[in-house]
């Protein structure tokens, strides 16, 4: 039954959705893990008895291998040059290919345990495990972990001992952007010559333990993360910091050599969890944050000679060719290959959950060895197949297996027998080919498993999101469009079918038959809440198949019946655009550009006339703003613009305040001095906010200067920062607002100055290069906008035929500083109750989502969080705080989204419509962009794809929240501004 109210409506909008936005996580990226796998290792006596792992946070693999130019000797030298050495001398390398998301957690995930962690378990925390898995260290006889408290503690408490696994971790307090982060590497290498001194006591557990196999090391080393965030990837503490690394590391080997005697038995691997791109941030599929180092020497690891000749060695492109080091072959990796490696090298179990391929050519080892190798590697992937296998079997009611695994002469035992035969028969290349074989198709059908329930699912997924569409655009006909009398009270009654009842029974039925496919296949809950909605929305748009009638009745009576069809089609055209912006910002200029030049022609000549500078500023403005979807939305610093757009924002508030006599109230009844002094206040207000953003104009860049002078955050600017931004965000809620209940009516255009001016002085503080002028620009061109609607509204003829008391709501204000408005017994003012959603209004709406994906777009991509950058929070906060830091970036991105939906409350009420009307019909609509992006998410390709199809499904999904959020937003920013009805207007021309 469609529900009799708004927030009915609105209550199931926001379940359907929330449920709804999982769907891709079960459908594309369910868990790969599985459980209960025969472990397997090599059957024959390693090359090394211990591993050493060095991981470098946030090292890009160009900015360690390629020579860079050092000033201070005025030469190209390499940063590394102890590493680089022991890959020319004595080991291999390549560059490690990582995956979305490139973070801290699934990078070490997938280099230690040799999987790729589903995004759904990344949601669940950084720090813990959201899942269980095995690992590399888990595997060890004994692993001692250095660095991070932020990495160290998922290993250790993932253990299948906790005792096996040792952490020394420096404070959490240590991870502060604003110096140099070499300190944390520094802690790290002292605490290893700690640890070494301690396990120089002969006697000693821990010197025992020190001399057993099969045992790990592991370092994590934060400092170039930390100073490529702080600093940015090309700066001198990022570079320095590679060359700190390279001398410490150069230090622990000796320290390991001179502990061990030289024994020849201690594999080193030198790699990273992920890279950073230029604007010092992560997390998307961009190259330079998914290509990291891979050097690995000592035990087991082959050398690599360099080719004969000065020819170009195998596995070089462009992306290597400044290195100078083409005469060495380049040995890339998937970064879960690496797990597979170490296992090898120490002669454990491999990582139960690994789904990496041995790269053999990292081996220095017996052919036989390396062939039993790969037969283990095989192995333990095909464990993982047969447990998916057997899993799908059991629950499936028409189970159809893999073909390629099931093939008459090519299963498994099959192969396996190859494998065991050619071994035997010492032929180990074809052994390692066959191997390798296995190991893709084993993958290839745990794919095929992964993907089992795909057409099911996405067809349910796509009947829910029709349905939703469908359902709620039948009780917009009914409440706003058609002119039903009483349809409120009447419409559930008048507009069903007889059999209502039958049709609830049909659905119900289907529900059932659903649930006990679910239910024999021990699918997850959720699948029964993805069928369920679909059933609900289509058993309801069934039984309400008079009022489809009635809407088309009412259509067949137009006299052009051609314009609704082409308002449609030009709608949907537009969605389908806005989609295609998601991929290319430069759609937003276009558009721009033609709002700019359409507009103002597809007026009347006459509404040109009267207001020719609103349009020509208008065409100003967009042309302005459409400037900024053309800049790159990786950007560095330039504090130059940051005070030029504080500049323009200041300026324009003393304008605001300059002429806000004209747009300032008195309180009601209030006597000539009461008036004066309210009017007083109220400028005040302005002028503060005014002043508050210019402090920020210049606060902001001063603070960075100090920081990077002083190399940490000075206390009294920090404070000064924090005290800007929380007062002024205060102010719109303190003053005016609906929730301070003492605040009286204000004039619509006051309330949004005092609301854009309140939230430019934090954006300022959060602005890194050109946001603050895209902040004024955009904060004018949505006035303009405002203003452009009302006239065009009011210029209408049919809109004098307003109900009295809208006519009496806002009289002549301007000449004698007086209100009588219409309100409830508390002050809440009534709309016209004839009003209803005409075509024109489709405009309207189309205009409003428009300006929200530009403040989605208009500085950045929202699909890539990394391309807003953590700078903008160092003036309040250096030290490493995910929470507080993802807030204030979230912040700065929402602040544009305040403005918007303060000037779209504004517009619903000047428009004459029902609360809610405008932004329940976006709502409805913006599900045809989002069934867009959920065919195009994708679980291949590149990791750069991957990212941004999860992120734009995500957006889109989540943007009938956003709305309600928005509305709320309005409703409480707004507060109960006075607006001048077009009777009011028309009675004002008059009067002048």
């Amino acid at each position: 039954m469609i529900p009799v109210s708004r927030n009915g409506l609105l209550l199931i909008g926001v379940l359907f959705h929330l449920v709804y936005l999982m769907s891709i996580f079960d459908i594309y990226f369910r868990s790969p893990l599985v459980h209960g796998m025969t472990p397997h290792k090599i059957g024959l006596p390693p090359p090394a008895k211990r591993l050493v792992l060095f991981v470098a946070d946030g090292l890009r693999a160009d900015k360690i291998y390629e020579p860079h130019y050092n000033k201070t000797v005025d030469r190209t030298e390499e940063l590394a040059p102890y590493l680089l050495g022991k890959m020319r001398t004595e080991g291999s390398w390549g560059v490690s290919h990582t995956r979305v998301p490139t973070e801290s957690r699934p990078g070490h995930v997938a280099a230690i345990a040799g999987f790729y962690e589903d995004v759904s378990a990344v949601t669940k925390g950084w720090k813990m495990n959201p899942v269980e898995f095995d690992s590399v260290f888990n595997e060890s006889r004994h692993t001692w972990s250095f660095g991070s408290p932020d990495i160290l503690p998922m290993f250790a408490e993932g253990a299948s001992d906790r005792s096996r696994v040792d952490t020394f971790m420096y404070p959490p307090e240590f991870e502060d952007f604003s110096g140099n982060g070499d300190r944390l590497d520094t802690w790290v290498f002292d605490e290893a010559t700690r640890f070494f001194a301690n396990a120089s006591r002969p006697g000693s557990k821990l010197n025992a333990m020190m001399h057993e196999d099969q045992i790990v090391f592991f370092f994590h080393l934060l400092g170039i993360d930390s100073n490529g965030h702080g600093f940015k990837p090309y700066s001198e503490e990022y570079l320095g910091n590679i060359r700190y690394v390279d001398r410490g590391i150069q230090h622990l080997v000796e320290q390991f050599e001179s502990y061990y005697g030289n024994d020849g038995k201690t594999a080193y691997v030198f790699t990273s969890d992920h890279g950073m791109n230029d604007r010092g941030a992560h997390g998307d599929g961009h190259p330079d944050n998914t290509r990291t180092p891979l050097i690995a020497w000592g035990a087991g690891v082959a050398k690599t000679a360099p080719a004969p000749g000065g020819e170009p060695a195998p596995g070089h492109d462009d992306f290597s060719s400044s290195w100078n080091l083409g005469q060495f072959e380049r040995k890339d990796v998937n970064q879960a290959d690496i797990a597979p490696l170490m296992a090898s090298l120490i002669g454990i179990n491999f990582p139960l959950n690994s789904v990496g391929t041995l790269p053999i050519k990292y081996l220095n080892a017996s052919d036989e060895f390396c062939a039993r190798a790969a037969q283990t590697n095989a192995l333990q992937v095909l464990e993982q197949y047969y447990v998916k296998h057997d899993q799908k079997q059991q629950t499936e009611l028409l189970f159809k297996p893999y073909a390629p695994m099931h093939q008459a002469t090519n299963r498994p035992e099959q192969i396996l027998a190859r494998i065991r035969q050619l071994i035997d028969m010492r032929r180990y290349e074809q052994a390692e080919e066959e191997c390798s074989q296995l190991i893709k198709m084993c993958i290839e059908g745990l794919r095929y498993f992964q993907r089992y329930d795909w057409l099911l699912l996405r067809s349910i997924v796509s009947m829910g999101y029709l349905g939703w569409i469908v359902y709620s655009l039948l009780f917009i006909f009914k409440s706003y469009v058609l002119p039903t009398p009483a349809s409120h009270d009447s419409s559930a009654k008048t507009h069903r079918v007889d059999d209502s009842g039958l049709v609830a029974v049909v659905g119900i039925l289907v529900f059932v038959l659903f649930s006990l496919v679910f239910y024999k296949q021990h699918s997850p809950g959720m699948y029964y809440a993805y069928v369920a909605f679909p059933v609900y929305f289509w058993t309801d748009i069934l039984q309400q198949l008079p009022l489809i009638q009635h809407v088309c009745s009412s259509y067949l009576r137009l006299a052009v019946r051609w314009r609704p069809i082409a308002f449609v089609v030009i709608y949907v055209l537009i969605l389908e655009a806005l989609v295609y912006a998601y991929f290319d910002r430069r759609v937003y200029s276009v558009a721009f550009g033609l709002l700019a030049a359409a507009w103002p022609l597809s007026v009347s000549a006459k509404f040109r006339r009267q207001h020719a500078l609103l349009l020509a500023t208008w065409s100003g403005f967009c042309m302005l703003t459409s400037v900024f979807t053309l800049l790159p939305v990786e950007r560095n610093d330039h504090l130059g613009l940051v005070i030029a757009g504080g500049v323009l924002i200041t300026l324009s508030g003393l304008v605001a305040w300059h002429f806000s006599g004209s747009f300032t109230l008195p309180p009601l009844g209030a006597s000539a001095k009461q008036a004066r002094e309210a009017i007083a206040v109220d400028r005040l207000v302005i002028l503060i906010e005014t002043l508050l953003v210019g402090i920020a104009t210049f606060l902001g860049p001063f603070t960075s200067k100090e920081t990077e002078r002083r190399g940490s955050l000075p206390r009294p600017h920090q404070l000064a920062c924090w005290a800007i931004l929380v007062v002024s965000t205060a102010l719109p809620f303190v003053h005016g607002s609906r929730l301070n209940r003492s605040a009286r009516d204000q004039h619509y255009l006051y309330r949004l100055v005092t609301i854009y001016l309140a939230f430019a002085a934090p954006f300022v503080l959060l602005t890194v290069s050109y946001e603050s002028i895209f902040y004024f620009s955009y904060s004018v061109v949505l006035l303009l906008w405002l203003s452009i609607e009302r006239a065009l509204y009011y210029e209408k003829a049919e809109n004098q035929l307003l109900a009295p008391t809208e006519q009496n709501r806002l009289s002549d204000l301007a000449l004698q500083r007086s209100v009588s408005s219409t309100a409830g017994p508390k002050g809440a003012q009534t709309f016209a109750a004839s009003r209803t959603l005409g075509l024109s209004d489709m405009r309207t709406s189309i205009m409003f989502l428009f300006f929200v994906n530009v403040a989605f777009f208009g500085t950045g991509n929202v699909a890539s969080l990394a391309s807003f950058s953590i700078d903008s929070v160092y003036r309040l906060i250096t030290v490493f705080d995910p929470f507080v830091m993802g807030v204030l970036l979230l912040f700065k991105i929402f602040i544009p989204f305040f403005l918007v939906s303060a000037v779209f409350g504004v517009l619903n009420r000047s428009l004459e419509l029902p609360p809610f009307s405008l932004f329940l019909f976006v709502l409805s609509t913006t599900d045809v962009m989002t069934v867009n992006f959920f065919f195009l998410v994708r679980d291949d390709g590149s990791w750069l794809d991957i990212g941004m199809s999860i992120s734009h499904f995500c957006i889109s999904g989540m943007f009938v929240l956003f709305t309600i959020v928005l509305f709320v937003l309005s409703h409480a920013l707004v507060g109960r501004v006075l607006i001048p009805s077009a009777g009011s207007v028309k009675a004002a021309k008059k009067h002048h």
